[in-house]
């Protein structure tokens, strides 16, 4: 088992590895990280999330562009293909069910896609739409699926005015269906003030808001 100080040193390597856009330096330190013991989901959360909020951040300043976002995203699925296999599943979450997309107008993906993998990992069965996900097809999957939670993820503060939109048609036919919403221009006030029941920062956040929601609504 590694030491805190080397499982400490591991993850920020591993964060710096995706920013620095290091698809192979990724994938080799994840594998270290399991051989000393570290844990899957520690390592997924600290590292390779957190290393992608950060080029979030750099990419809404400017700092970043398309294509380096690309190279970011194509390292931490480097590691996530590491360490998946690795994660463990919630057993009091395994019949859970999720509806997720990105929003109509919105076609950014990555954040999405990493909160579909960290739900994924703790157990709950996907219904992924994608994204630029017309706002109708939200409800007509939960119509199908009868899910337990609707997530809407929203990249942009133009697209983010679709998400009041969906709240308010799905409510209109089941008003107790719990929704959720995430994404960089969204803040837990402005989540409140569209209708939503949750809100989740990060992918990082985004299981355990799940389920303390759930809690929280009775369900």
């Amino acid at each position: 088992m590694a030491s805190e100080a080397r499982k400490q040193e591991l993850i920020k390597s591993i964060y710096h590895a995706v920013i620095d856009m290091d698809e192979a330096k990724t994938r080799k330190l994840c594998l270290e990280a399991l051989d000393e013991g570290i844990d899957a989901y520690h390592t997924v959360t600290h590292g390779l999330t957190a290393a992608m909020d950060r080029v979030g951040v750099l990419y809404a300043e400017r700092t970043y562009f398309v294509p380096e976002l690309l190279l970011c995203s194509d390292a931490l699925y480097a590691g996530l293909e590491v360490l998946r296999p690795y994660l463990k599943i919630n057993e009091l979450a395994t019949r859970r069910q999720i509806i997720i997309g990105t929003v109509e107008g919105d076609i950014h993906d990555i954040g999405k896609n990493l909160v579909k993998i960290m739900f994924e990992a703790a157990g709950w069965e996907v219904r992924d739409l994608g994204r630029d996900v017309a706002l109708p097809r939200f409800l007509e999957e939960y119509k199908k699926q009868r899910a337990d939670i609707i997530a809407i993820s929203a990249l942009m503060t133009t697209s983010m005015l679709a998400m009041p939109r969906v709240i308010k048609m799905v409510r209109a036919e089941y008003p107790d269906v719990a929704i959720m919403v995430g994404g960089a221009p969204l803040t837990r006030e402005i989540a409140t003030s569209y209708g939503a029941d949750g809100y989740a920062e990060n992918a990082g956040t985004a299981v355990p808001e799940a389920q303390t929601m759930l809690a929280r609504l009775g369900k």
